[in-house]
């Protein structure tokens, strides 16, 4: 679009330094009178100066005083002025302090035929500086995206390990090869009546044909798929993957079975899915098809004897638990072949140095076109039944009426400080510097707790706990 034609403006020439003062003093940052050659013969600044150096503009050509790589535009402007007697607005940079640019934008105006042109420039620094904050906003955010994102998705794989039902068929005959025990609670089923069969027969009748289409086509295609079926593990609805594998020469399928959360619940779904991978006493790790560690859950790291899940990742699983017999490597490899190992035991080096027998089911995952492997592990044996409300208070309403309440109210404390000890040992896998700082007590009072009630020569505390005593 061509600029229109602006109105004579000779009888300003002769003002074009006054003009030029002015405008600086109260529309502008910088105001330069320039002749007909470019040359700069006049540089009025206003209350803050845009360089120390504008003021040696003076003398110099204007196309000089700019970047390199802005000179072009410089070049336009002049040229457009001089055709039309007014120009666009345009962004030049000049060079600043330190290797600095400044970003300046300038318009100018030809007073009259054959007059000075007038250009008047605005300092975009404080704008370049918004534009930066909002930029660095914009990328703060997607980090914290990407960063809740990454977190979200590492619950959700630490939770499916440890809750998802599993189970592996033979392709051919779609009977169960292998299931874990979320696979056996949720179908209601023994592993006597569900392995061995074909899956659909442990499937409620209306929900058959659509399980039955799905392993079909995953079997044809070489594809997973996922459908949804309602009324098979009761209320709401359970999605159920399939995916093919081949374990040697034989082809298989991996099924995945897992409760659907209802869209308006996501948040409470997070929430109780972190709660559950930051508390659980069961190790939760998961590791590439090799053995490398992804992702584990507190639980591990403390059973690792680690400080931070950072430390593992990457880690061999053999290596880091000190695997002296082959074991791990070996459970690697199963899990790799056959998709589910339950309740296999493995040993690891303890603190002490002396093995240490741990209960492992691992299954294999498949996330987009990754192939992982999920490894749940208790320490066998070391889980205590604690103690419920009804146990904490077992035979004190005898005591009423015969024993002060101040008494009761004692015991009653005594057995909740053996449960919450219990309960914290149980989390920190034994840890004793760990359940301290959990409990918030010193090493010292922790341990003085312990040989109070009888757990200082326990990892874990062992059976039900201290039996109620009477009070006489």
């Amino acid at each position: 679009m061509s600029t229109p034609p602006t109105s004579d403006l000779s009888a300003l020439s002769p003002l074009a330094t006054e003009l030029a003062t002015t405008i600086a003093r109260v529309a502008s940052d910088i105001a330069l009178v320039i002749d007909s050659e470019g040359v700069i013969s006049s540089v009025a600044e206003g209350p803050a100066a845009l360089s120390p150096h504008s003021v040696s503009w003076v003398g110099q050509r204007w196309i000089d005083t700019v970047s390199q790589s802005t000179r072009p535009k410089i070049q336009m402007l002049l040229d457009e002025v001089s055709a039309s007697g007014v120009s666009r607005r345009r962004e030049v940079n000049h060079p600043g302090q330190g290797g600095d640019e400044i970003p300046v934008t300038w318009a100018a105006i030809r007073l009259g035929e054959g007059g000075p042109v007038l250009a008047v420039g605005r300092d975009l620094r404080a704008v370049a500086a918004i534009q930066q904050r909002f930029v660095e906003a914009q990328q703060d955010m997607e980090r914290h995206y990407w960063n809740r994102r990454q977190a979200e998705t590492r619950y959700q794989l630490l939770f499916q390990v440890a809750s998802d039902a599993v189970l592996v068929l033979d392709a051919g005959t779609l009977q169960v090869l292998e299931s874990n025990a979320a696979a056996l609670a949720l179908l209601g089923a023994g592993t006597a009546t569900l392995n061995g069969r074909p899956l659909a027969e442990n499937l409620p009748p209306h929900a058959r044909a659509a399980v039955a289409e799905l392993l079909v086509n995953a079997r044809g295609t070489g594809r997973a798929g996922e459908i949804r079926v309602r009324g098979l593990a009761g209320p709401g609805a359970v999605d159920i993957s399939a995916t093919p594998f081949r374990s040697g020469d034989q082809q298989q399928m991996l099924v995945r079975l897992r409760h659907d959360e209802p869209g308006d619940a996501d948040s409470r779904a997070q929430a109780r899915m972190a709660e559950f991978v930051e508390t659980t006493p069961d190790a939760v790790v998961i590791t590439d098809s090799s053995g490398g560690i992804l992702m584990a859950n507190p639980a591990f790291v403390r059973l690792a004897r680690q400080t931070d899940e950072a430390q593992l990742r990457g880690r061999a699983l053999p290596e880091l638990l000190r695997d002296q017999t082959g074991g791990w490597s070996r459970l690697i490899t199963r899990a790799r072949s056959a998709g589910v190992v339950p309740d296999v035991e493995v040993e690891m080096e303890s603190a002490s140095g002396a093995p240490l027998t741990l209960q492992v089911t691992a299954v294999l995952m498949t996330e987009g076109e990754q192939t992982c492997l999920g490894f749940i592990l208790r320490q066998g044996g070391r889980v205590p039944s604690l103690l419920g409300p009804d146990d904490l208070l077992a035979g004190l309403f005898d005591q009423v009426g015969r024993v002060p309440l101040a008494e009761l109210l004692t015991e009653v404390t005594r057995r909740a400080e053996r449960q919450l000890i219990e309960s914290a040992l149980l989390r920190t896998g034994g840890m004793r510097s760990v359940t301290a700082d959990v409990l918030g007590l010193s090493a010292e009072a922790l341990e003085s707790r312990l040989q109070r009630h009888g757990l200082s020569g326990h990892g874990y505390p062992a059976g039900n706990g201290e039996p109620p005593h009477s009070i006489n």
